[in-house]
């Protein structure tokens, strides 16, 4: 159980906690978010099983490409994560409470700066707007950006986020609902969006993933749940297995820790990170470790997975 320091505030969060399992084939991770009851935490648990019990498919091809991703900050700050980045594609954080639609303009505008004419901007609002604040504000932001590659779960619902695409002309990806919905199928069954954007722990690891790619249908896109390059290695499995990968993924997200569990940190070089289990080294692991009280909340929520998992069982 490690406990690391964020670098910048990232989804309300400053500290990244995280719990690791040494298996057979090497280690997993588990690192449901604080808020995620047992049920939703139990898939991410099934993932860390997978990685450290189980052989990932075989990979299709041995680099993934990435994207830079900016957090909601000032547009000078902005600007020097993309150019610290180096990468091609840069995922920007929108829709962020205590902000303005200006506030966002500016990020994108600086992000566009720093990348050149020829770099790629999608934006993420994690389900943030209404209906019709989304329409308005993506095509603000898309002027603002020279171009969006796509808007990330624009609305909370899978309804209004078919609304919003036959509402604007920037593609949508479907984040949140797929991974939190009962019924994943329903983004494809009512053409909610153009892209599908799949994240390993909380879909329930690599294979899990694989299915539901083949069967949504739509492009994919590999995103993080801000995990240590144990969890991301899990993410780069599977987007090495894909068929297809027309995107850049949002894998890149190691750098935004403070630190990291293994030797070799999973960090894009030209744009791109390998395909590799990467080592954990003992005394990071040990330098990390988290406090007592902190091991013990993740004692009982193991437990309490475990208990969900049990009253599953026929």
């Amino acid at each position: 159980m490690v406990s690391i320091p964020m670098r910048t505030r990232f989804r309300g969060i400053t500290v990244r906690e995280a719990a690791l399992l040494e298996g057979p084939a090497g280690w997993g991770e588990w690192s449901p978010f604080l808020e995620y009851p047992a049920e939703v935490a139990e898939p991410w648990l099934r993932c860390a099983e997978e990685a450290a019990a189980d052989d990932w498919p075989a990979p299709l091809r041995d680099r993934v490409p990435v994207n830079v991703t900016v957090p909601a900050v000032g547009p000078e700050r902005a600007h020097e994560i993309v150019r610290a980045g180096g990468c091609r594609t840069a995922k920007v954080k929108v829709a962020e409470p205590g902000q303005t639609l200006a506030d966002e303009v500016a990020r994108l505008e600086a992000v566009r700066d720093a990348l050149g004419p020829d770099g790629r901007i999608r934006v993420d609002a994690n389900g943030g707007w209404s209906v019709d604040d989304a329409v308005a504000a993506i095509g603000r932001l898309d002027r603002a950006a020279g171009g969006l590659e796509y808007v990330e779960q624009p609305v909370a619902s899978v309804e209004d986020l078919a609304v919003v695409r036959r509402r604007v002309d920037v593609p949508v990806a479907a984040d949140e609902s797929i991974r939190r919905a009962e019924d994943p199928y329903r983004v494809r069954d009512l053409a909610a969006a153009d892209i599908a954007v799949l994240k390993v722990q909380p879909l329930g690891g690599v294979r899990a993933c694989l299915e539901i790619a083949e069967r949504i249908g739509l492009p994919v896109v590999v995103s993080s749940a801000l995990e240590t390059s144990v969890g991301i290695a899990a993410g780069v499995a599977l987007a090495a297995a894909l068929p297809e990968l027309p995107y850049a993924c949002g894998l890149a997200t190691v750098q935004l820790l403070t630190a990291d569990v293994v030797g070799e940190p999973l960090l894009p070089v030209d744009g791109a990170l390998p395909v590799v289990r990467p080592m954990v080294d003992e005394g990071r692991l040990d330098a990390l470790v988290a406090a007592p009280e902190r091991v013990a909340h993740w004692e009982a929520r193991l437990a309490a997975v475990r208990a969900v998992r049990k009253d599953r069982r026929p």
